[in-house]
């Protein structure tokens, strides 16, 4: 969402629609009563806020399947969390360390430890076992395990909860107790948002050593304190000290996180990202360094932390979630049957005239046109017409008003031309049958024409290229494929069809 910091007065009943920040929408909010392992309510049960923090309450159990657990006596249990969040995170000036228990929380209410197993060699508390290598016979399908308390947590990557994808910037998966939020392993090449996507790569690398008798730091031990030669019983890894950080070929810091645009903080923010190797395998540190980066919230972290007590007014948090497949024309290749990934918005619009508008919510659209939306000032029940917006693509809506049920609707304007009113959709594949939103109004006035020709010309004139309305194909670069699809439309006097054009018959085009 573009305009990230909600202020508490955005959701009052004063303003007609507003604009949600990452740390509200992306929780996994129970919404139909889901239980999880032993029949536990699953997911997280609520989100409330104020001006400045963010309050998870969850049971930290899952709504997909976990256990069993091999060789660990302990079962997951209802732990009745309630966490805070920093809504405006800062950075430590003096890093606080990632101690044990729970260091962070997913969206889906789960909690998050740090590489280790809270054991070191000897009991001396010096080489610091990785749970990875010591314990992951303990992990389930999903890489997670319970703690004695029944605390179910993860020191690895969590396959149940997303699948990574190489071709999108990974998701937010939830957010560490500083309030930076966690991401997945793929990002953009350049922080800057540019070059592509690909996978972060860890800021560690296994130290080049045989024996165990210095720190990463270079702190000479004592012999009493030395530990266990590099062996197959203890080999290169299996110590956190047997890392240190690496000072090239690297994506993140110390904290396995870096400053960068993500899809959800386009001004750019300080993230975590999950480890992964070439293969997809965990890598050390796999969530988060031996520090965190920001100032960490108190009451969360440790033994008998994450049980919050709320001192200030709240709100609660009920959005609305709609699941849209939408393809744009110009971002659509027919060879691959997928789509550039890119970002919409879509309005709520009343089904009455004169149509206001009553909210709006912004999100990425994946490579099938897949997005989620998600509406703060929404109503169960209640119709409206679904209103697509786009940088370059002519303005559609539903051909009728839909309603949302127990908080939850789908649309899909892909399968039917008259799926978008006046069947305003442009047919972009016959196997499968695919329609798409037209693509070439690059000034966003409501019709495809010379305007929109003329603007592209001159982008091809100056060589343009990035993120810019006038590539109307997604590729980054201004070229005449764009002005093909533009021309093309403008020919077929292509423009928007809406409840509103059609009572004032004015903008009305009739499209082929």
């Amino acid at each position: 969402m573009k305009n990230l910091i909600l202020a508490l007065a955005m959701l009052t009943a004063s303003i007609g629609y507003s604009q949600i920040s990452p740390d509200l929408y992306s929780w996994k909010i129970n919404l139909n009563g889901a239980t999880g392992y032993n029949g536990i309510p699953a997911d997280v049960q609520q989100i409330r806020y104020s001006a400045n923090f963010t309050y998870v309450s969850s049971s930290g159990i899952p709504s997909y399947t976990i256990g069993p657990w091999a060789m660990n006596p302990n079962l997951a249990s209802n732990q009745n969390w309630t966490f805070k969040i920093a809504r405006y995170p800062v950075a430590d000036p003096t890093p606080a360390t990632a101690g044990n228990g729970q260091i962070g929380v997913l969206k889906n209410g789960v909690v998050l430890f740090n590489p280790g197993d809270a054991m070191s060699y000897n009991n001396q508390n010096i080489w610091h076992r990785v749970a990875q290598y010591f314990e992951a016979v303990s992990f389930d399908t999903s890489g997670g395990h319970p703690a004695p308390g029944g605390v179910y947590h993860y020191h690895i990557n969590m396959k149940k909860l997303y699948t990574p994808n190489a071709s999108e910037h990974s998701p937010i998966l939830g957010y560490m107790f500083d309030g930076f939020p966690l991401y997945g392993p793929y990002a953009y090449s350049n922080t800057n948002g540019t070059g592509g996507i690909r996978r972060m790569k860890s800021g560690y690398k296994k130290r080049n050593i045989t024996t165990r008798t210095t720190l990463p730091n270079g702190t000479v031990l004592p012999s009493n304190q030395y530990g266990p030669a590099v062996s197959s019983s203890y080999p290169l890894g299996c110590f956190i000290e047997d890392y240190e950080p690496s000072a090239s070929g690297t994506d993140l810091d110390s904290h396995n996180g870096r400053f960068s645009v993500t899809p959800d903080y386009p001004s750019g923010i300080y993230a975590y990202f999950i480890a992964l190797d070439s293969l997809g395998n965990p890598e050390f540190p796999y969530i988060i360094g031996n520090t965190f980066y920001g100032e960490v919230v108190a009451g969360n972290t440790g033994p008998g932390g994450g049980h919050i007590t709320i001192t200030e007014p709240v709100n609660q948090f009920a959005p609305k979630y709609l699941t849209l497949n939408a393809l744009l024309q110009g971002f659509y290749d027919q060879n691959s049957n997928s789509m550039t990934t890119d970002t919409l918005r879509v309005y709520l619009r009343s089904n009455t005239s004169p149509y206001s508008i009553i909210d709006s919510a912004k999100a990425n659209s994946n490579s099938s046109g897949t997005g989620s939306f998600i509406f703060a000032n929404a109503s169960n029940n209640t119709p409206y017409y679904l209103q697509i917006k786009h940088r370059n693509t002519v303005e559609t809506w539903s051909s009728v008003a839909v309603s949302f049920v127990n908080s939850v609707m789908s649309y899909d304007f892909t399968s039917a031309a008259g799926n978008a009113f006046g069947n305003n959709l442009k047919q972009v594949d016959s196997s499968p049958l695919k329609f798409a939103a037209y693509s070439g109004d690059v000034n966003q006035d409501g019709t495809i024409e010379a305007s929109d020709l003329s603007a592209i010309d001159n982008a091809v004139f100056g060589f343009a290229t990035g993120y810019i309305s006038t590539d109307i194909n997604g590729d980054g670069t201004v070229d005449a494929s764009d002005a093909s699809i533009t021309e093309n439309n403008a020919f077929n006097y292509v423009g928007r069809i809406t409840p509103v054009s059609l009572e004032s018959d004015g903008g009305l085009k009739i499209n082929p």
